[in-house]
């Protein structure tokens, strides 16, 4: 038998730890269930910019949720860091958007959020770019999201949060729209409050033990990854080329990224991409031709048809809620979606209003 807590979450990424954080700054007692080790799905595979691709094309609900995030993170980053002596490697070191044909719309959108758009590009001298408008966003961080999963999970361990890692969820039990335990294969568990946080996993997982209830409308979608071990200050910012991007980190390494691949649960790489990715990474920054890349991975995101997550009460039952569905935006948008998950689940005042990110009983 497993401690109650009096939330369980399914699902240990970037929002399920998050979320649990949140929670137990609220008072709460907490566990945390993944069937893997924490952090390494979606959360550990993506790049970390802090800020959507062209996010001015983005729903609006997704700016209200990455513009609450962007405040949250640099005093997120220096708490986790000084708890626990890891450095999530919080980098504000500008992104460079090489080509805006819609940069107008760009421009409006950037001074309406705060964001920060200069006319004087930085030394580019180390890239062979296409620019068409481009847009230099010289305040736009990343952030080193293994790194920040590492601390969250040390943090989390020192505020008491019951971890279950490689566990998986073998049943559901529920009463009069009340789920009342689970059974995983570490043991039984009574359920005060339970939260799916299981990104592309979400939609399967409900569709398999609420077979006859709303199901969220989420999928994965494959993205690689490419990384190469570059020198310190070979790139001093990150880039943005059409739908690719280079991330520098601060011992120098960069990552390429990343593609769009509707492969359902096959998190296999592929010799298509690698090339695709090298070369895209090599022709824009002709130094990483003399870089060895040192790793390829992928990494599946939870796509829904708006790109708008789901952070809502499950219609069906008093007790279940769900918190999935950020496709690429996953890391910008953790902090506010814990919060608004936590303001939901207390009945707190919220400063995000839940509405859209709601889910009905047509799902």
């Amino acid at each position: 038998m497993i401690p109650s807590t009096d939330i369980t979450l399914i699902g240990g990424g970037i929002i399920g730890l998050l979320t649990a954080r949140a929670f137990v700054e609220a008072g709460a007692s907490v566990t945390v269930i993944d069937k893997n080790r924490l952090g390494q799905e979606s959360s550990w595979a993506g790049g970390g910019i802090l800020l959507p691709i062209y996010p001015w094309r983005q729903n609006a609900a997704i700016t209200t949720l990455v513009r609450h995030s962007l405040s949250l993170y640099p005093s997120l980053a220096a708490e986790l860091k000084a708890a626990t002596g890891i450095d999530p490697e919080w980098s504000p070191c500008g992104l460079l958007i090489t080509q805006t044909p819609d940069s107008d719309a760009a421009r409006v959108w950037c001074r309406n959020q705060g964001i920060v758009c200069q006319s004087d590009l930085p030394d580019t001298s180390c890239l062979q770019a296409q620019m068409d408008k481009p847009l230099w966003l010289s305040e736009i961080a990343h952030i080193r999201n293994p790194r920040l999963l590492k601390a969250l999970r040390q943090d989390l361990v020192q505020k008491g949060v019951q971890l279950l890692e490689c566990c998986t969820l073998n049943t559901l039990i529920s009463e009069n729209d009340v789920v009342v335990s689970i059974s995983t294969s570490a043991g039984r568990q009574a359920v005060n409050q339970l939260i799916f946080t299981t990104g592309a996993w979400t939609g399967a997982l409900c569709r398999q033990f609420l077979p006859h209830q709303a199901s969220p409308e989420i999928k994965p979608v494959k993205g690689q990854m490419l990384l190469f071990d570059a020198e310190p200050n070979t790139l001093a910012f990150m880039v943005l080329e059409k739908d690719h991007y280079l991330i520098p980190r601060r011992d120098g390494k960069i990552l390429a990224g990343s593609t769009l691949e509707d492969c359902d649960f096959d998190k296999t790489t592929s010799w298509s991409a690698y090339r695709r990715l090298k070369s895209f990474a090599e022709n824009l920054c002709p130094a990483l031709k003399d870089c060895t890349d040192i790793r390829h991975w992928a990494g599946l995101r939870p796509g829904t048809s708006r790109g708008i997550p789901y952070i809502t009460r499950h219609p069906a039952f008093n007790n279940l809620s769900i918190n999935a569905g950020h496709f690429r935006n996953g890391l910008v948008m953790a902090p506010a979606s814990a919060q608004l998950m936590v303001d939901l689940i207390l009945n707190r005042p919220g400063v995000i209003a839940a509405e859209s990110y709601q889910m009905t009983a047509r799902h």
